[in-house]
């Protein structure tokens, strides 16, 4: 075996996560190295999604000029200084190729001059004093800290007898015309399922699509990773009565029979009903899980989530293995199916925080911070500048926050950008004694209040005694004292979410005047 190196830091995977983190470690001259199993970065995106659209918007006009706030729909590109590194420079297109997407991240890491090593496929990590990574050519790599961005790399597949018959999303034909006039059955109702469907509604006969819960529609939940317009051409087929279906079913097992295949189910919501039904096709769209099998026992991380993700800590270290971190899509685990953590323009701003805390925790460098001036004039102008102008909090709704910490004996306070909120409160952040979080959130359930987020009820303008009840998007200043909420203020909604008229920022300056007096 050829012992390579000694890094401060290893980074196993050169998609969007691994060059981010790579890009704020080659800034700060740090000691790292990115193994990657592919020839370029971002290998995934060769393959995935199978019909090579993606689903990450790419705005290019928005009528803004401030870089800052067109990353709020730029859903694409990585954090970096340079105006050159934005996707908008690779593609037009709203929903990009994901070649566009490839070639983009590789010169991004061409351009920052990100220290990759490819062709690196691991096969084994270990741990001793430091740990130890194995490549297939048995080159040794070591490091003091760990971080795995690969991703999710293995198919997920529920418990059902028989599911090993079924076609998987990872290699089934993409020719509609290899499916005509054949009845498929396709298993999962997430964006990979409907986008196989949409592709063969001109030749099958008919689709299924199955799965025991009801669809999750992403412009109903407010969470991307649930079914996005551009992919749900087959529910007006299937409302429409054209031969297509939405079964909300268990499938209890999977038979071959004369060269059919029988599925018997059990359907959700109508008493208990089973039966079985034929098909010529079934494919498993059932989404991917976090692979440990390169982990020998002296470093395996505690998994969760019908171990699909590894566990971590609000600062997406292992809950059971010091010193092994997590980025990219393995960050979802704090924010599964509720924000943007497993998607790039949410775990950019992650990525930058993991970051900041690993140069706090491992180098001694404090969490940035800039200085303002403790009056409620200078506080509320540096608010109201913030929430009309950072991507972080617009993206990562309720879930990175800015914080900011008041220090009545110097008349200052410190002011901390894009934090994650959770950090806050499980650190010494959080100890303080006068301190507030700035967030922007939605402010109605609106899957259980209105059967219609088309008609949802909403606050005249200009009453500001009731912005708590904004059902928009709008910012929430939380005050605190160590754990314990003191009070909170709404900024009331805007319909262009600009919260510069009197309406959003008298009450926000009466409310500081008020809390800073107390």
């Amino acid at each position: 075996m050829n012992v390579v190196a000694n890094f401060e830091y290893l980074i196993i995977g050169a998609g969007p996560a691994g060059l981010q983190l790579g890009y704020f470690l080659e800034q700060a001259n740090r000691s790292y190295l990115i193994l990657e199993a592919g020839d370029t970065p971002g290998t995934y995106f060769k393959d995935f999604p199978r019909h090579k659209k993606l689903i990450s918007i790419n705005k290019v006009y928005t009528g803004y000029e401030n870089p800052e706030i067109n990353l709020r729909w730029d859903w694409n590109s990585l954090l970096s200084d340079s105006e050159e590194m934005k996707f908008k420079n690779y593609s037009r297109q709203y929903f990009p190729h994901t070649d566009d997407l490839v070639r983009y991240l590789g010169d991004f890491a061409s351009h920052f001059k990100l220290k990759i090593q490819y062709n690196c496929q691991v096969s084994k990590i270990a741990k001793s004093n430091k740990f130890l990574v194995v490549d297939s050519k048995d080159n040794i790599y070591s490091a003091d800290h760990l971080i795995i961005a690969t991703g999710f790399s293995q198919l997920y597949l529920p418990r059902i007898p028989g599911i090993e018959l079924a076609e998987k999303y990872t290699n089934v034909s993409i020719n509609p015309e290899d499916f005509a006039n054949q009845k498929v059955l396709i298993i999962g109702k997430g964006n990979s399922g409907f986008e196989t469907a949409n592709n063969l509604v001109a030749t099958a006969a008919l689709i299924h699509i199955a799965s025991p819960n009801p669809v999750s529609l992403a412009w109903k939940t407010r969470y991307v990773g649930h079914l996005r317009a551009v992919n749900n051409n087959l529910l007006d087929t299937y409302q429409l009565k054209s031969q297509n279906l939405i079964l909300d079913a268990t499938i209890t097992k999977i038979e071959r029979q004369n060269n059919k295949f029988v599925v018997s189910v059990i359907y959700t919501h109508a008493y208990g009903e089973e039966e079985d039904l034929v098909y010529d096709r079934v494919i498993a769209c059932t989404g991917f899980r976090f692979d440990d099998s390169i982990f020998d026992e002296s470093c395996k991380p505690q998994l969760t989530i019908n171990n699909r993700f590894p566990e971590q800590t609000s600062s997406w270290e292992s809950t059971n293995i010091k010193d092994l971190y997590f980025a990219g899509v393995l960050m979802h685990v704090r924010d599964y199916k509720k924000k943007q953590s497993g998607f790039i323009h949410g775990f950019r701003y992650n990525i930058q925080a993991l970051y900041q805390i690993l140069a706090y925790k491992y180098h001694h460098q404090e969490l940035p911070f800039k200085v303002v001036d403790c009056t409620p004039e200078e506080l509320t102008n540096y608010i109201i500048k913030r929430i009309n102008i950072s991507s972080g909090l617009w993206q990562q709704t309720g879930f990175i926050c800015d914080l900011m910490v008041i220090n009545a004996d110097d008349k200052i306070a410190k002011y901390y950008e894009d934090i994650p909120t959770d950090y806050v409160h499980d650190g010494d952040l959080g100890k303080h004694e006068h301190y507030y979080i700035i967030t922007l959130e939605f402010g109605l359930d609106i899957i259980n209040a209105s059967p219609d987020p088309f008609a949802i009820e909403r606050v005249h303008k200009d009453d500001v005694n009731n912005a708590a009840q904004s059902p928009s998007l709008h910012p929430i200043i939380r005050r605190y004292s160590g754990s314990t909420l003191i009070c909170e203020h709404h900024v009331i909604e805007d319909i262009a979410s600009e919260w510069l008229e009197d309406v959003h920022v008298k009450p926000l300056l009466e409310f500081l005047q008020n809390q800073l007096s107390s």
